[in-house]
């Protein structure tokens, strides 16, 4: 094995996971309150996913579930869902904080539930789709639409919010940044 040099060793020093390139940060990159409406925002938004996923019907729980309650086909992912959903909170937390000119591109995949639950509660998703309303009725509309091609489905769509399709054959799909709405 050939020795590492001093300068070689520097270089590997620096790219640690706890090393000076990652650690640029001071202090807590979020204050007590930040991270509590963060984490809550973000449960909601997963909570939207789950419901994009398994139910048709009952969107608030507000009886216990039964079958009729649950879709026959699922569509999505949930293992993707959670980590876009936080991925896209806190780009939108840092494009609002910095005033950020970025793009958040996902896809291609089943993952759409992770993207379209943080659209939903911002209020786009409302905006593009009246019938999909920001109460008990529009979140019904919400997890029912996504079950079919014909629908809203698994993978983001151009006609949908923030979405722009580029080469659709190849199934490529990148939203287009824009100013974040996320009351965080």
């Amino acid at each position: 094995m050939t020795p590492v040099t001093e300068m070689e060793q520097a270089s590997i020093d620096l790219l640690k996971a706890y090393g000076k390139a990652r650690s640029t940060v001071q202090g807590s990159p979020l204050t007590a309150d930040e991270l509590l409406k963060t984490d809550a925002y973000w449960r909601a938004c997963n909570y939207l996913a789950l419901g994009m996923i398994y139910l048709q019907d009952n969107p608030l729980l507000k009886t216990p579930l039964k079958p009729e309650h649950i879709k026959n086909r699922l569509l999505g992912h949930w293992g993707s869902s959670p980590g876009l959903a936080f991925i896209y909170i806190h780009l939108n937390r840092l494009i609002k904080k910095l005033d950020l000119e970025m793009i958040f591109m996902a896809g291609p995949g089943h993952g759409a539930p992770g993207v379209l639950g943080p659209v939903y509660l911002e209020g786009t998703y409302s905006e593009i789709y009246s019938d999909k309303s920001e109460d008990e009725r529009g979140m019904r509309e919400f997890f029912k639409q996504f079950r079919a091609v014909s629908a809203v489905t698994a993978l983001p769509r151009p006609q949908g919010p923030s979405m722009k399709a580029v080469n659709w054959d190849m199934c490529c799909r990148m939203p287009a940044a824009r100013r974040s709405t996320i009351p965080i």
